[in-house]
């Protein structure tokens, strides 16, 4: 009991640390930066960091993994804890890359709606 409550702390952390990743992106550019870029950058990633929604849907998948993990883990091996530490990480991470790439699209656009040049 004491190692599952271990693995799912860590394995908490670890979806908590993904989630903020894509509001980090730093593009490609397609040339030099603009006198504006780096402010321009900051703001773009204040705005993709503020979406607190996605948050909001990476919990509910780690719950959703949750459940049907231990049912899973119930109805396979009659260890109900176990499949509900599974299915809470691979809920949770699936989701945190979701919500990362989510993030850098929002830096993109907003890059590029203010005028820069980016690639990718």
């Amino acid at each position: 009991m004491k190692t599952q409550f271990t693995l799912s702390a860590a394995g908490l952390v670890m979806v908590a640390a993904c989630a903020d990743s894509g509001a980090n992106y730093r593009p490609i550019l397609d040339g030099p930066p603009t006198a504006a870029y780096q402010a321009d950058l900051a703001a773009c990633q204040t705005l993709a960091r503020n979406q607190k929604q996605f948050d909001q849907d990476t919990m509910a998948a780690t719950v959703l993994g949750a459940g049907v993990g231990a049912a899973l883990g119930e109805a396979d091996t009659g260890d109900a804890m176990g499949g509900a530490v599974a299915g809470a990480l691979a809920g949770g991470i699936s989701s945190a890359v979701d919500v990362g790439e989510r993030r850098e699209a929002i830096v993109v656009e907003c890059l590029r709606g203010r005028g820069h040049r980016v690639v990718g």
